[in-house]
């Protein structure tokens, strides 16, 4: 959801972002980083489904974010090799277990800092932080919670948003 401003937003708005930060407006109200508008959370690249070459493996998370400070600019590549700063993977009865026993391992490897493990049909979220070289635990979520999530503590989620209704 969109910060109201006090007036309808004009381009002026959108030129006083930063740099980095992609902006829209739509009906009057001004769309910034993590939809917070102006001076929300930001910073970074989000992909569905990216391609990921880490050593020897090649591993495609549902979702991937790298910080702005990692990887200013998207490159134009068909896979990338620099391991992203958070994954998120969407279980399945398929899936689940090479979620968690194949690229977990994996991403603790790479040094990739946080990974989320949504589950949807038991409406669960999983968030692991690395710690060493392995995952800890530090939230587990369902239902209609609203959390802050780790890296993207700084914003409110209701879970409740990512559930099929």
């Amino acid at each position: 959801m969109a910060q109201p401003l006090h007036h309808r937003a004009t381009h002026a708005d959108l030129a006083a972002l930063p740099a980095h930060v992609v902006g829209e407006i739509v009906d009057g109200e001004l769309y910034g980083p993590f939809g917070k508008g102006r001076g929300g959370p930001g910073g970074g690249i989000i992909l569905d489904e990216p391609e990921l070459h880490l050593g020897a493996d090649v591993v495609v998370p549902d979702l991937a974010g790298w910080r702005r400070a990692r990887m200013p600019e998207l490159p134009d590549v068909a896979a990338f090799t620099l391991a992203p700063d958070w994954a998120a993977e969407v279980l399945s009865a398929s899936t689940a277990r090479l979620d968690r026993v194949g690229k977990l391992p994996v991403y603790a490897r790479e040094a990739v800092g946080h990974v989320w493990l949504i589950d949807p049909v038991a409406q669960t979220l999983e968030v692991f932080k690395l710690d060493g070289a392995r995952y800890a635990l530090i939230l587990t979520a369902g239902g209609d919670a609203v959390v802050r999530a780790e890296p993207f503590d700084a914003i409110e989620l209701a879970l409740a948003s990512l559930w099929a209704r």
